[in-house]
């Protein structure tokens, strides 16, 4: 079967489109994690110039979606343990660190948790697409870092949110439980409300070591 029957792409043959078509399918499962990114296969599918797909490749790569490695080319991301691991415990540190700082967080800083929650609720309720539901998902967690105030810091958790995108979002698949997920994320942003901060980072550690089992289950590297 070709991993890329799947794909269309209607009245454009811009970069950005065809890395969007592209991200559709990953979000969506269409094609899994390792699957080689070849040029020829994809502008074939996707009816675009080989330039076009090399080009919609680097942003997917920039993105930290793909990988380009030496006399292999471009493939799917493909997680391993100890990066998730890795990536898990930096999330921690910066997650915490925002929320511990709540009561000195701006009101700016503070109404962006609301609004991000309240962002994710609504996407849930709409049957959004696995990205659209990735993307809200993550953005509350960026938003808890940004109660530090610091901008370099919410800039680094970009960084990490990109290399486990894909792995969330398979995890967010197989559970298919968004409404379970808004439920935990109000959970937290009520006891930042309530000030009580200890309580909101011991539950945000938990929600975070359950997300990475979570994630090393699906990928199958428990």
């Amino acid at each position: 079967m070709n991993p890329f029957e799947t794909l269309s792409l209607e009245h454009s043959s811009t970069v950005d489109r065809v890395a969007e078509e592209l991200r559709r399918a990953l979000f969506d499962g269409e094609v899994e994690a390792g699957t080689p990114l070849r040029e020829v296969a994809l502008a074939g599918a996707m009816g675009v110039s080989r330039s076009t797909i090399r080009e919609a490749l680097g942003v997917l790569v920039a993105e930290g979606l793909a990988t380009r490695t030496p006399n292999r080319g471009v493939h799917v991301t493909e997680p391993d343990p100890a990066s998730v691991h890795d990536v898990s415990a930096a999330r921690l540190v910066l997650e915490v660190a925002g929320v511990h700082r709540w009561a000195e967080a701006g009101e700016e800083a503070r109404e962006a948790c609301r609004r991000a929650l309240r962002d994710f609720a609504e996407a849930a309720g709409s049957g959004a697409s696995p990205a659209e539901l990735t993307a809200a998902h993550l953005a509350i967690h960026r938003s808890f870092v940004g109660l530090t105030g610091s901008t370099r810091l919410v800039a680094l958790a970009e960084s990490l949110t990109s290399e486990i995108r894909l792995a969330l979002a398979k995890v967010d698949r197989i559970r298919r439980n968004a409404g379970d997920q808004v439920h935990s994320h109000t959970t937290l942003v009520d006891l930042l409300e309530a000030g009580r901060l200890d309580e909101a980072a011991a539950e945000l550690t938990r929600h975070l070591e359950h997300a990475e089992t979570s994630m090393l289950t699906a990928l199958d590297l428990a």
